[in-house]
């Protein structure tokens, strides 16, 4: 298939890392779907960067934790391009609190923003990609869910949550022409991560921790989505890191 022909749903598209998955893909010629939740403004000048370079872009509203606006979002993409060919599973709802003062409903919006949108988009779109015997699910992990982080548990349990989804969907559709990944970011400065780093102390100390001593960039995420979609064809399975050596 050529890029040309491509329809891509990248969800929480409006901010950060998944404003340059969304950013990224369309310069290679893909049409992309931008989801987001509640920031309509933030989605749709996204979308107005990609059709001024030229692409193709719309904006998708739905909450990913919400299966009946999954399915209604679906439907719009396919309705407008006919099908999707890439998801990126990226929208993510962040919670943190020692254990003893997190709430249950905090608890209950990560895990179903995080795993349980990846979820009910992957079991609208596979069907799709299963009739083509074609394409790519690239799901965003987190290094908290490979190492933890404290004061996060929602989020770790989540992310790592999207790992096994990732390695268990992987065997389900490989003979199916459909690859599955996982990438895992380091330290990339967005909004989810400016509460947590909101020193210069807390800032350097974190940068320290990486062995190539700066934070990763958003479109250095994208970049690796980029490859597992144009070059990953023999890759599937697989949890990539893009942190700068900061897991080792």
């Amino acid at each position: 298939m050529e890029p040309a022909h491509f329809v891509a749903l990248v969800t929480g598209a409006s901010r950060g890392i998944g404003r340059a998955i969304a950013i990224g893909l369309a310069k290679e010629g893909v049409s992309v779907a931008v989801n987001y939740q509640s920031r309509r403004d933030a989605a749709e000048e996204v979308v107005r960067e990609i059709i001024g370079a030229g692409g193709r872009a719309i904006v998708v509203k739905a909450d990913v934790a919400n299966d009946a606006e999954v399915k209604s979002m679906v439907d719009r993409v396919v309705e407008e391009w006919g099908t999707i060919d890439i998801l990126v599973n990226n929208a993510a709802t962040h919670r943190g609190g020692r254990i003893q003062n997190l709430t249950l409903e905090d608890w209950g919006l990560v895990i179903n923003s995080v795993l349980g949108g990846a979820f009910h988009c992957c079991r609208h779109i596979i069907p799709m990609m299963v009739g083509k015997k074609w394409g790519r699910v690239i799901n965003l992990s987190s290094y908290v869910g490979l190492h933890g982080f404290p004061g996060d548990t929602p989020y770790g349990a989540a992310k790592a949550g999207i790992l096994g989804l990732t390695l268990s969907l992987a065997k389900e559709v490989s003979t199916k022409g459909i690859t599955v990944n996982a990438v895992v970011p380091g330290f990339v400065p967005t909004d989810m991560t400016a509460g947590l780093f909101n020193t210069k102390e807390k800032l350097d100390l974190e940068i320290q921790r990486i062995p190539l001593r700066r934070p990763g960039k958003p479109e250095e995420i994208a970049d690796m989505v980029n490859f597992l979609v144009f070059k990953g064809e023999y890759i599937t399975g697989t949890v990539l890191r893009v942190d700068g050596g900061l897991a080792m």
